[in-house]
């Protein structure tokens, strides 16, 4: 039957008998041999040297980052929001204490409904669903294909990450509703024509008033239409009828050129009748004036002396009636005899 000390005393591992210190003598002797056989060749610092080495640089790696110039680094330790930091470089608790995420505040961001550009890296920015976001029902029952960007830039870092899941996401649902909201209350002519600066400014209102409402921490900088078709089944009917409406608008165009050309012509012609008319009637009202004075005055000087006043007037007429005359016979009245007068002609050679 073993004895108490074989069995094991209670305060130890090995009874009072045993020998702990050759059992971990030889429990190390093992290990090494075994690490030896790991590590060929070597021993256990060279393995902890790589090891502290390593760890060193982790920790290094880790502990610094940079900001680009456009951006700021929202910082987080454990999960907690911290502070923001300014670009340039910076340093931080490392192995995953402290995580530092940029934001491109600076930068202009844009999403393409209904198109993509060639090359774009942002998930966010092309178009997810083609054709079907861009299919829209305007005010009057017509349907059109409405493609569209916005531009919009990350106001405040904080709420874009951590107030609402996927903003970028939700911006663009955003968008798109209000796009069908501001389309649907207006006809398809007016969307097609003089009404896109009016959706435009209406557009980015509304998708303002949501992003600050939903707080997003985002500013949406322009909304602007791109192109504006009807669907494609009947789009050559439609292209038809936008030809014959400016067939239209060219002939209207047209007859009020002509209507500008000749109306305004003939004011000017009527209206200088008129003047001429009016002259003419001044002056024949101004001449019969001085013709009835003359004569009233002429009628006084004959009443007083009714010889003399007919004797000049005799004389004034001869006055103006024999410069007329080109050849003049003057006859006396007792003899009946033509008298002899001199040439007086101006031309000369030529004889009364």
């Amino acid at each position: 039957m073993p004895s108490q000390d074989e069995k094991g005393a209670p305060g130890g591992p090995w009874g009072s008998g045993a020998k702990p210190d050759s059992d971990i003598e030889e429990l190390l002797g093992e290990g090494q041999v075994r690490l030896k056989q790991i590590v060929p060749g070597g021993g256990i610092r060279p393995v902890i040297l790589f090891v502290s080495l390593g760890l060193a640089g982790v920790v290094a790696w880790t502990a610094y980052y940079t900001v680009p110039s456009d951006s700021v680094a929202v910082v987080q330790r454990f999960g907690r929001y911290i502070k923001n930091v300014p670009p340039g470089l910076h340093f931080k608790l490392p192995l995953g204490v402290d995580v530092a995420t940029i934001v491109p505040v600076k930068r202009q961001l844009k999403q393409e409904f209904g198109f993509s550009t060639a090359g774009a890296t942002d998930p966010y920015q092309i178009s997810r669903d083609g054709k079907q976001e861009t299919q829209m029902v305007t005010g009057d029952l017509n349907a059109a294909l409405v493609e569209w960007v916005i531009q919009y830039r990350i106001s405040e870092p904080v709420q874009f990450l951590f107030d609402v899941r996927e903003p970028r996401g939700t911006l663009r649902d955003v968008s798109e509703s209000v796009m069908r909201e501001v389309v649907g209350d207006r006809t398809v002519d007016e969307v097609i024509t003089i009404g896109r600066q009016e959706i435009e400014t209406e557009a980015l209102t509304k998708m303002q008033a949501l992003a600050t409402k939903y707080a997003m921490g985002i500013s949406i900088d322009q909304v602007q239409l791109k192109n504006i078709n009807p669907p494609e089944p009947v789009q050559g009917s439609f292209n038809e009828v936008n030809q014959a409406q400016q067939e239209k608008e060219k002939l209207i165009n047209e007859a009020r050129r002509d209507y500008n050309k000749v109306i305004p012509l003939a004011e000017g012609e009527k209206d200088q009748r008129i003047r001429e008319a009016d002259g003419y009637r001044l002056k024949r009202i101004n001449e019969a004036e001085g013709d009835v004075a003359r004569f009233s005055a002429l009628l006084s000087e004959y009443i007083k002396a009714p010889v003399v006043t007919r004797r000049r007037i005799y004389i004034e007429t001869l006055q103006d009636v024999m410069p007329a005359v080109r050849s003049k016979i003057i006859v006396d009245e007792q003899t009946r005899s033509i008298l002899p007068l001199l040439n007086l002609d101006p031309q000369k050679g030529e004889r009364p």
